[in-house]
């Protein structure tokens, strides 16, 4: 992919509902030792919700593509997780509404506004061990790759290698928030299960932008 349009969202979003398909008895399992174990079907669902709607979409703006998106997730998958992602797709389309297609800076600006949404919806920050210590440093990894002028698949490599450490320095915090945050000292050393399910996410843009679906 040089840049992102509508035809190319719906080649990501069935590359992440192929993901979390893939992926659901995993996140099922972790979400189990510290909450409902109910994370991998919500993510399934949502996702599978959001590649179809995508599919059937007459939209041609990419970023209100997205909004619409995020819509459709937060109306299928009402939990936390679930409405936090969901407002990350919408805040992420409306700061990129108004063209068909996103270079690697207005995807960038879309995982900026994405991650920031969240944080402001979830009221975290990175350090806290949560789905924010694989977004955030994926989107600084993707805003310097931009802004250096890397291609798309260049810029979504780096994001997706800084999402990966971001998830593995996660292992070290301690939770800060939801029923994990119960476990305090004893989190340390865990995966959390929203930063595993933010990673997927990554992965899911990282191999559909390099052409690997």
């Amino acid at each position: 992919m040089q840049a992102v349009g509508v035809p190319e969202i719906r080649t990501i979003l069935g590359t992440v509902a192929r993901i979390m398909t893939e992926k659901k008895d995993e996140l099922i399992r972790l979400d189990g030792a510290v909450g409902d174990g109910d994370l991998g079907l919500t993510m399934e669902k949502a996702f599978a919700a959001a590649r179809d709607d995508a599919a059937s979409s007459t939209e041609t703006d990419a970023g209100k593509l997205f909004m619409k998106i995020g819509m459709t997730i937060a109306r299928t998958a009402p939990s936390t997780m679930g409405t936090l992602v969901a407002t990350g797709f919408m805040s992420g389309g409306k700061a990129v509404g108004g063209t068909s297609s996103l270079g690697p800076k207005e995807m960038a600006c879309f995982f900026d506004a994405f991650v920031n949404g969240i944080m402001q919806r979830g009221k975290s920050k990175p350090g806290e061990k949560t789905i924010v210590d694989v977004l955030y440093p994926a989107t600084q990894a993707l805003r310097a790759a931009a802004d250096s002028g890397a291609s798309l698949a260049d810029a979504f490599d780096a994001c997706r290698a800084a999402a990966q450490d971001g998830l593995a320095k996660s292992r070290d915090m301690i939770a800060q928030h939801g029923r994990v945050a119960y476990y305090q000292e004893q989190s340390k050393g865990k995966e959390d299960p929203g930063a595993v399910a933010g990673n997927y996410i990554i992965q899911g843009f990282a191999s559909a932008i390099a052409g690997k679906e």
